[in-house]
């Protein structure tokens, strides 16, 4: 097997993405959604990818691009470039599929995909949650994974010498 040719075909544009949908709702197969920077995988980002792979058939993961890590990080991130954060995130045997956003929210992904549960990480309560009212008013669940305790890429990036 051609892991590298594999790893790629994940990482999608939205029409890519869209055909695929079709294809896993047609067989009525549940889809996952959860989206971030990604910046430098950890322990907690596995956990949190883990955690939502279990809710349902396919992960989806939306990521965000070097432009919106910037607005939302500042000048000095992404660390990784979204590129390499995308190869390491479809690297993973539970992910189905990456796509990136430029915006600062995933909220336009979220209307595309339309997917039966959203999930994010515990630092986050529902009514902060981008898309949450609009899954749940699709007939889909949000699902907050509990934080794991000491990992954070914020923390990671505080102890570099």
């Amino acid at each position: 097997m051609d892991y590298s040719t594999h790893i790629s075909q994940k990482i999608m544009q939205e029409a890519e993405l869209l055909q695929q949908l079709s294809i896993w709702k047609l067989k009525d197969e549940t889809v996952v959604f959860t989206n971030g920077c990604f910046d430098i995988l950890h322990k907690g980002h596995i956990q949190l990818l883990i955690e939502a792979a279990a809710l349902g058939n396919h992960l989806i993961i939306g990521l965000n691009s070097d432009e919106s890590v910037k607005r939302l990080k500042g000048n000095n991130r992404p660390i990784n470039s979204q590129q390499d954060r995308a190869f390491l995130l479809a690297a993973l045997e539970m992910v189905d599929a990456v796509i990136f956003f430029n915006e600062d929210t995933p909220i336009n992904l979220i209307h595309t995909i339309r997917p039966n549960f959203l999930v994010k990480g515990g630092d986050y309560q529902l009514e902060t949650i981008v898309g949450a009212d609009f899954v749940m008013q699709s007939g889909g669940e949000v699902h907050i994974v509990s934080t794991l305790e000491g990992y954070s890429t914020t923390k990671i990036l505080q102890q570099k010498p």
